[in-house]
């Protein structure tokens, strides 16, 4: 019974701990994705939306979703130019950052997810892996401009496509816990 109290009390103290310092926030980007290495698909705009959910200092976590339009691309093969359409992309997964700073902060970052890839001749989901560096400017409380650099790869068995990606996005923070007037 003592043992039970005892474990019973050091969780609801870390959950007070985690719970102390937890903020949920919703935002929406917009950017470009440019392709590495492939030559059968344009650049490319891409969306979406995030909710960065920080329950430590440090360290937040963001599930995203996102939509991606590759632009078509013209295509030589020996003498006989064909355009390709451009492959689009949707996808979703989370990504964790470890974030340092105060109203201006530096942040690495890495995620996972999975993204659905498709077009003319193409319809797969693949395993996506993303990393990069991001810069967050809070000018106001509650809101912030974040500012990245990512590389992304989708992966399905031995190969992978690969974009360089920058964006642009505006979080706002939603609810913070426990809550301060």
């Amino acid at each position: 019974m003592k043992r039970t109290v005892l474990v019973l009390c050091v969780a609801l103290s870390l959950i007070a701990t985690v719970a102390g310092a937890a903020t949920v926030g919703i935002g929406a980007f917009g950017g470009v994705g440019i392709p590495i290495i492939q030559d059968d698909t344009g650049r490319g705009t891409m969306f979406g939306v995030r909710a960065p959910v920080s329950l430590i200092p440090l360290v937040t976590v963001e599930p995203y979703f996102l939509s991606s339009n590759g632009s078509s691309k013209d295509q030589d093969l020996g003498g006989v130019t064909i355009t390709r359409s451009g492959i689009d992309v949707t996808g979703f997964g989370a990504t964790a950052m470890l974030t340092m700073g105060g109203p201006v902060s530096f942040y690495p970052f890495a995620g996972i997810g999975s993204h659905k890839l498709k077009r003319d001749g193409i319809e797969e989901t693949r395993t996506a892996y993303s990393f990069g560096i991001g810069i967050g400017i809070s000018p106001v409380p509650k809101f912030t401009l974040h500012i990245r650099g990512e590389i992304d790869a989708a992966v399905k068995d031995q190969t992978s496509r690969k974009w360089a990606a920058a964006t642009v996005g505006l979080s706002y923070s939603l609810l913070k816990f426990p809550p301060t007037p």
